[in-house]
């Protein structure tokens, strides 16, 4: 079926030519003289695939930005072309922050015209798609936990969110630092305007400035087209860049400059281009160390550091896999289709001895596996039996409890040892170092604990896998800790 495309331009001569083009390319046109006229044929039916629409219009009520204001307003689906033959760059500027795709003058080269449109309409379907997969996804806007940590975090999130305060989270790949930004943006007097987010470690060095500030199209890489860039794309929203230390050194001066000016320049032009964004970026390294070795910008990394926030990774806060858990199996369920599956409790505890290097992310992307891959429990939840067939030998995530036949090598006096020492070095890193809450769980007292711990050595494995000087699992236990 013919995609419907609607013409809207005072000059009757101009609506036919360009639906000429459009029947060539295989496109149903249809046509309106006037806004009003436009907005009816819109607002009656079925909304158009695509309009292609004049700025100035002549004897009419309406100009182009004012049809296309109503367009975006009722139909933000609707992807808008602009066309003109008296038009300007602050007209194009204008009619893109105001939603347009893309602006065109006249007269119209109908190769490019059909090239536009196709990659309008391409582009408005992706962005379809996009949105129903997150609907069906339940994309997590929220920090989920109850841990001190992240108390902390969204109360500072919510404090942050109403001002205009630049944004800088710091923490390990995988711990929610972009569910924290939106979150924030979520949260802010922009939650109406776009959230863009640029991953600096997968733009092309070549590239980079191109893809932030836009071009005038003056170079072969532009195809001969004006290129809009991430600052302009995030007017009136919040730009976000993640893992901002791999930007480049070049690019890092102009951005300091645009965010202390709050305006830059496309590639190729002179005239100063104005935004009205909110920053906020983030990494996964030390960026004391990257400013040492002149990797960084001092004035950049001042600039951006106005509200820190450190997002802490999965391991020190194990309390929350519980929640976090079951809350991925409830949208990993409703995703397929199927009854969410429940953990018990030894599966849970198993969990929340794993290390998950991979953050919440890894959590999240192995509950999702662990549904298809583990055994169907005839009645009752997911046990740590299931759990452990699911992640098949050998189980790389947890610290294994020594199994039946390696017991059975062992003499009595030697097997209680290696039991008793793997048992609680797993109970002490599911509390995440929190002595008085282990001997809770395990029905000691925390003083006999704490010298069985020391007896087999529990404590100084800890430390050693936590890469600690000494203070890890016993600082944990003091008031406030995890």
């Amino acid at each position: 079926m013919a995609r419907d495309i609607l013409i809207v331009d005072d000059e009757p001569y101009v609506r036919k030519s360009i639906a000429g083009i459009l029947e060539d390319g295989g496109f149903a046109p249809r046509d309106a003289a006037d806004g009003a006229t436009a907005l009816e044929a819109i607002d009656s039916g079925p909304p158009p695939a695509l309009v292609i629409l004049d700025v100035w219009m002549e004897g009419s009520e309406l100009d182009g930005m004012d049809v296309l204001e109503a367009v975006m307003h009722r139909h933000p689906e609707v992807p808008v072309i602009m066309i003109s033959g008296h038009g300007t760059i602050d007209t194009a500027v204008a009619a893109i922050k105001k939603g347009a795709y893309e602006f065109i003058e006249k007269p119209l080269d109908s190769d490019r015209l059909l090239l536009t449109v196709a990659r309008a309409l391409e582009a408005a379907e992706l962005k379809r798609q996009v949105a129903e997969l997150k609907l069906r996804a339940g994309e997590t806007r929220e920090l989920i936990g109850s841990s001190p940590q992240i108390k902390q975090i969204r109360t500072v999130a919510e404090r942050a969110a109403p001002t205009d305060r630049r944004i800088f989270i710091t923490g390990p790949a995988g711990a929610g630092k972009e569910v924290l930004a939106r979150l924030i943006h979520s949260r802010s007097r922009r939650s109406s305007g776009p959230f863009v987010v640029v991953n600096a470690a997968m733009m092309r060095p070549d590239r980079v400035e191109l893809e932030l500030f836009g071009s005038e199209g003056n170079g072969p890489a532009d195809g001969g087209s004006r290129k809009i860039g991430t600052f302009e794309r995030a007017h009136g929203g919040t730009l976000f860049f993640d893992e901002i230390a791999d930007m480049p050194l070049e690019t890092q001066g102009k951005m300091a400059r645009a965010l202390q000016a709050h305006t830059f320049e496309r590639e190729g032009g002179t005239q100063q281009i104005e935004v009205d964004i909110r920053v906020m970026a983030a990494t996964t390294r030390d960026m004391e160390m990257e400013i040492e070795k002149g990797r960084f910008r001092e004035d950049l990394y001042y600039r951006l550091l106005v509200t820190p926030i450190e997002v802490p990774a999965l391991r020190d806060r194990r309390e929350d896999i519980p929640e976090l858990a079951g809350s991925f199996i409830r949208q990993a369920a409703d995703s397929a289709g199927v009854s969410p599956q429940e953990l018990g409790d030894d599966a849970m505890a198993m969990l929340q001895s794993f290390d998950w290097p991979g953050n919440v992310r890894q959590l999240r992307n192995f509950v999702e596996w662990l549904l298809i891959m583990a055994p169907s429990p005839a009645n009752g939840p997911i046990s740590a039996d299931m759990l452990q067939a699911a992640l098949g030998p050998p189980a790389e995530h947890a610290q294994a409890l020594p199994g039946p036949a390696d017991l059975m090598m062992l003499a009595l006096r030697d097997a209680r040892r290696q039991f008793e020492s793997n048992y609680l070095h797993a109970q002490v890193r599911r509390f995440g170092g929190n002595i008085s809450r282990t001997a809770q769980f395990v029905g000691m007292e925390r003083s006999a604990l704490h010298r069985k711990l020391r007896s087999l050595g529990v404590l100084d494995r800890e430390l050693d896998d936590n890469g600690t000087d000494g203070k890890g699992a016993a600082e944990a236990d003091k008031p406030g800790g995890p």
